[in-house]
């Protein structure tokens, strides 16, 4: 059987962690900055963590990590 082709767009946008879930940086950190808050920029700084109903599909785009 052949090896699996990693999907490339979804690795730039997700890494694995230790555990094996999957973080992904925020959206809305690109442009539009002057009206948000800086608490609201601060938070968007921290990576989120791809919700357990996605997983499996990050998962099948990623089948190496």
């Amino acid at each position: 059987m052949p090896k699996l082709k990693t999907k490339k767009a979804a690795a730039k946008r997700f890494k694995a962690t230790g555990t094996g879930k999957f973080k992904h940086p925020k959206a809305g950190k690109q442009h539009i900055l002057g009206k948000k808050s800086p608490k609201r920029k601060m938070t968007l700084r921290k990576m989120g963590m791809v919700d357990k109903t996605n997983e499996a599909a990050v998962r099948a785009m990623m089948p190496y990590a």
